[in-house]
């Protein structure tokens, strides 16, 4: 009896190891909790994303103008504090077509990020920040086009009336809505260049990740400033402490913000780095460069 209980104890321990390092194999390393899959060693190919056609995608709220704008050069300003002292603000607003995204004013900050605004990408979850100050989001910039993205139940239920209603408003304005079948189409992406699902994985996609696949979209060439390339937040010593927007002084760190999201089990998160990753695969297949920091 007492062999069979040993011989039972023996095989129970080779099981739990087993289990053990099958746990390890399947996180990656202790430092990356979301590991990235690198889609080039695999046989297919990358979604060719300018050949998803903008008018089927954006469903036009205001106006009801259809999407065909076109621009030979782009460039992203993101809402990094990178950008402070950098006096780029002529050097963006002498751009064709200028991005921007959520709630990152120009006001007072025009020096370093520019006025110009060509396009808005705007999350469900900051456009109650942009439509309650018009002044600054409509009223200044007139020939912005906004884009809103959100779940398509969150759209339909509430949020596509409130857009109506300063559209209403302001009969100048020109806003679209991200399709149903086009939020299908980011998530399917996320999938293909992560080898995550999004929902499975807990994940939360960026507004960065919305607005490069709709400058990739739109634009021949992309220059993105102000956003740090994905193995920034990892180098030693790490980098110095920055407010996580420009215009949030007092805001989070960002790369804290970074590897906290990347990094969580728990929750629903941003993956700020593994976008980032794909990003950087993507720069030389859509003319996409990126500075202040520069991607090396």
């Amino acid at each position: 009896m007492s062999g069979s209980t040993s011989q039972r104890a023996a095989a129970l321990g080779v099981l739990f190891a087993l289990i053990m390092l099958l746990i390890i194999y399947s996180s990656g390393n202790g430092s990356e909790v979301f590991p990235y899959s690198r889609l080039r060693g695999r046989a297919r190919r990358p979604a060719d994303l300018k050949k998803w056609g903008v008018k089927s995608g954006y469903l036009p709220v205001c106006g009801n103008k259809t999407l065909t704008t076109r621009c030979h050069q782009c460039v992203i300003v993101t809402s990094s504090s990178h950008l402070l002292g950098t006096h780029l603000g002529t050097a963006i607003d002498g751009a064709e077509c200028t991005i921007r995204m959520n709630d990152a004013p120009t006001t007072g900050y025009s020096a370093d990020v520019g006025n110009k605004t060509s396009f808005r990408v705007v999350a469900h979850s900051s456009l109650y920040r942009v439509l309650k100050r018009p002044q600054e989001f409509v009223n200044k910039t007139p020939e912005t086009m906004f884009i809103f993205w959100g779940p398509p139940t969150k759209m339909q239920k509430s949020l596509l009336k409130i857009i109506q209603r300063v559209c209403a408003s302001f009969p100048n304005m020109t806003a679209y809505v991200v399709s149903p079948g086009r939020m299908k189409q980011f998530d399917d992406l996320f999938r293909g260049e992560t080898g995550k699902d999004r929902e499975k994985s807990r994940s939360w996609l960026s507004t960065g990740w919305f607005t490069m696949v709709i400058a990739v979209e739109l634009c021949d060439a992309i220059h993105v400033y102000g956003m740090v390339p994905p193995s920034y937040c990892g180098r030693h010593p790490p980098p110095r402490r920055l407010p996580y927007h420009y215009y949030e002084p007092k805001g989070p760190d960002e790369c804290t913000t970074y590897i906290h999201n990347e990094r969580s089990r728990r929750g629903n998160h941003h993956r700020f780095i593994t976008e980032k990753r794909v990003f950087a695969s993507w720069a030389s297949l859509y003319n996409i460069t990126f500075s202040h920091p520069t991607w090396t």
